[in-house]
């Protein structure tokens, strides 16, 4: 008996997404690991462009509660994120990544904090592009978007402006 599928077409190939290197980020800011985790974790609503990249615009608030990171509109409405699945303060956390659009659709962000000279360099790596509606655009997107972000954090911190 031929197999009850055997009309289906294979799935196909996957795509060029896979072969997508993740984006790796690094920053230093002043001060020591825990501090620089804090203005990461609990003062991203003061240096997040959400003007720009956030769900609600201005006026909104972003912060990390319990095991989400969540998007408050002035209004109450909300918008989860990303929701973190390693938490090891102060040292790193680990989310799912997918803002402004739903879970289905997730990329992943390792951001961690060590001490260096000078301070405390965050390392941010996002990857698991084949997660995204459109891999290859999302990354392009984020390779612009993650530094200009990145140097908003480090001015908030007092860092250097350049």
């Amino acid at each position: 008996m031929d197999n009850l599928f055997s009309h289906a077409t294979p799935a196909p190939e996957p795509g060029p997404s896979e072969d997508l290197d993740p984006l790796v980020c690094t920053v230093v800011v002043p001060g020591a690991v825990a501090r620089a985790f804090v203005g990461f974790t609990e003062h991203t609503h003061l240096w997040w462009p959400l003007e720009e990249h956030g769900v609600y615009g201005a006026g909104s608030y972003v912060e990390f509660e319990e095991s989400l990171i969540l998007e408050t509109a002035d209004d109450g409405r909300t918008s989860i994120w990303g929701t973190i699945d390693d938490w090891q303060p102060p040292l790193s956390f680990h989310a799912s990544w997918h803002p402004g659009t739903q879970a289905l659709w997730s990329t992943e962000i390792r951001v961690a904090f060590r001490a260096v000279e000078g301070g405390t360099e965050l390392r941010l790596v996002h990857s698991g592009w084949e997660g995204a509606e459109h891999p290859a655009a999302t990354r392009d997107e984020y390779e612009g978007l993650w530094p200009m972000i990145l140097q908003r954090y480090v001015r908030f911190m007092g860092g250097d402006q350049g």
